[in-house]
C-alpha cells in the first residue's frame, strides 16, 4: 500500500473491510486486466467528470478554510490538478467516443453522485479543515493507491491512459503533499496524539463514510 503519511495510514486502517471493497473493487480489477466494459467506463467517466466539478469547490473551499498560507498553497495547487489535468482526462476519452463536453455537462447527476458530493461539501461547510480533509482523503489519496498499484499490475488494458494519470509521478506527488496536509494539520489542531483527542473517532468516521461513498461509485460505474 502506497505511503501518504501517518494519519492517512491510521485512518486507512480504520476504515477496515471499506478501504479494500473500495480500493479492490470489481471495477478496478477490470481497469487493471481491461475486461471492464466500455459503456460502463464512459458512463463513470461521465459521473466522474460532474463529480469531479463538486469536488474541486470542496478543495476551494478548504483554502478558506485553512489557517496557514502553506496550507492554502496546497489546496489551491490541487484545484489546479483536479480542474486542469484530471477533467483533461475525462474530456479527451469521452471526445474520441463522440461525447462532448456539452454532453458531459448536460448529464444528469446519479443519486450516488449526489450523495457523495453533497456529503463532502456538507463536511466542509457544517464541519472545520480537518472534518473536511477526512471526507476528501479516501477520493485523492486511494486513486493514488489504487494507480500505484495498477501500474506494477496492469498488462495490456485499453484503461491504460486512466492508470497512467493516477499511478504516475505528477498525481503521486499531489498525493505525498495532501497526505503531508493531513499530517501537518492534525498536529497544528489536535497534537502530537490524534488518537487521543475526543475528535479522533468523528474524524475516523468521516474518512470510513467517504470510503464507503467511493465503492459506492464503483458499484455505480457498473450499472449503466
Amino acid at each position: 500500500m502506497s505511503d501518504y503519511g501517518h494519519i492517512f495510514a491510521l485512518w486507512r486502517a480504520a476504515a477496515g473491510g471499506a478501504w479494500q471493497r473500495y480500493t479492490g473493487h470489481t471495477f478496478v480489477a477490470g481497469l487493471c486486466d481491461g475486461t471492464l466494459p466500455r459503456a460502463a467506463f464512459l458512463h463513470y467517466l461521465t459521473q466522474d467528470y460532474l463529480f469531479l466539478i463538486h469536488f474541486s469547490r470542496a478543495w476551494a473551499l478548504a483554502v478558506t478554510k485553512a489557517e496557514t498560507l502553506d496550507e492554502m498553497r496546497i489546496c489551491a495547487a490541487t484545484v489546479h490538478a483536479l480542474i486542469d489535468e484530471e477533467m483533461r482526462l475525462h474530456v479527451k476519452t469521452c471526445a474520441e467516443a463522440g461525447i462532448s463536453e456539452a454532453a458531459l455537462l448536460a448529464a444528469e447527476e446519479r443519486v450516488e453522485n449526489l450523495a457523495y458530493t453533497r456529503y463532502v461539501l456538507d463536511a466542509g461547510h457544517s464541519g472545520d479543515f480537518l472534518d473536511l480533509l477526512a471526507a476528501l482523503a479516501p477520493c485523492v489519496l486511494g486513486y493514488g493507491e489504487i494507480g500505484a498499484r495498477l501500474m506494477r499490475a496492469a498488462g495490456e488494458t485499453p484503461y491504460a491512459d486512466w492508470i497512467a494519470t493516477y499511478g504516475g509521478a505528477e498525481y503521486q506527488q499531489v498525493c505525498h503533499g495532501v497526505g503531508a496536509l493531513i499530517d501537518g494539520a492534525v498536529a497544528r489542531r489536535i497534537g502530537d496524539a490524534p488518537q487521543a483527542s475526543p475528535r479522533w473517532a468523528t474524524l475516523c468516521h468521516r474518512f470510513t463514510l467517504a470510503t464507503r461513498l467511493e465503492a459506492g461509485f464503483w458499484d455505480m460505474g457498473l450499472a449503466p
